[in-house]
């Protein structure tokens, strides 16, 4: 029996959230993007059949004008062994089922081709979350879900080896905004389209007092000069389509060389 995915998601809400973005908003998604193609650059491939999913078209659609840009939508619009690269950017952390997406993308690529996401990981905004969560519990007794929760590297992997992609890697690259106070870095994310379309969010306003408590709160945890930090983790994950061609792990017990000789050594028995 197939489970179905827990939803994490209001995903009309995160299309209003989308529309309200700004141009100013959109530096983080612009840095992901030309770090994709920076990466891209390692890999000792031409890639004649681009496509990028993504929640921001305009941006990404800049970095790659030869690509087919389509929307992060539930069921993607992606021919089925079209492409010899699928870029999915900087929006699976918003998406109900990650897998299921990565696995249309592994559908839509040719074997051997490339697949590249990338996500914000569990280290994105851990101030905020920690100091909201603080203020909150301390003013109302309870928590309230506002901000997404977001993978681990160690588990994001995994993502790829379920989705068939081969020779599966995972990184992370953080980024470390400042800004004036907390309020201001809240603004920020409105102006990304990043701010909470969680489902299970409180449909009625905050109390008054939170945020300001929650801004003087952060200041002091974290301030430094004046400023308060805000840190991004960017998760990248990379896999191929398999092919006949790609390396293989040998099966076990097929060694033709002991390791004792390769290292040069004397082979001896562990005492009892």
């Amino acid at each position: 029996m197939t489970q179905t995915p827990p939803i994490l998601t209001d995903l009309a809400q995160l299309a209003r959230n989308r529309a309200r973005a700004t141009e100013e908003g959109m530096f983080l998604q612009r840095e992901a993007a030309l770090e994709t193609q920076d990466r891209l650059t390692e890999v000792n491939r031409r890639f004649t059949k681009p496509a990028v999913v993504t929640g921001f078209p305009k941006i990404w659609a800049e970095i790659f004008p030869e690509a087919v840009i389509v929307p992060d939508d539930e069921v993607l619009a992606l021919e089925t062994g079209a492409h010899d690269l699928v870029i999915h950017g900087l929006s699976l952390h918003w998406a109900n089922d990650p897998v299921g997406q990565i696995i249309q993308c592994h559908r839509a690529l040719r074997p051997d081709g490339l697949f590249m996401g990338s996500m914000f990981g569990g280290q994105t905004l851990h101030e905020l979350r920690a100091v909201l969560a603080e203020t909150e519990a301390r003013l109302t007794g309870g928590l309230s879900p506002r901000i997404a929760p977001m993978g681990e590297i160690r588990d994001l992997g995994a993502l790829l080896q379920r989705a068939g992609l081969a020779l599966p890697v995972a990184d992370s690259s953080l980024r470390n905004v400042t800004y004036a106070d907390a309020l201001a870095l809240m603004r920020d994310l409105r102006a990304m389209g990043e701010s909470n379309a969680l489902a299970q969010r409180l449909k009625r306003l905050a109390p008054r007092a939170l945020f300001p408590a929650m801004a003087a709160r952060y200041a002091e945890a974290f301030g430094q000069d004046g400023r308060i930090p805000a840190t991004f983790e960017f998760i990248f994950l990379t896999g191929w389509a398999p092919h006949e061609s790609q390396q293989k792990p040998l099966p076990p017990g097929s060694a033709v060389q002991r390791l004792a000789d390769a290292l040069g050594t004397k082979e001896g028995k562990l005492p009892d």
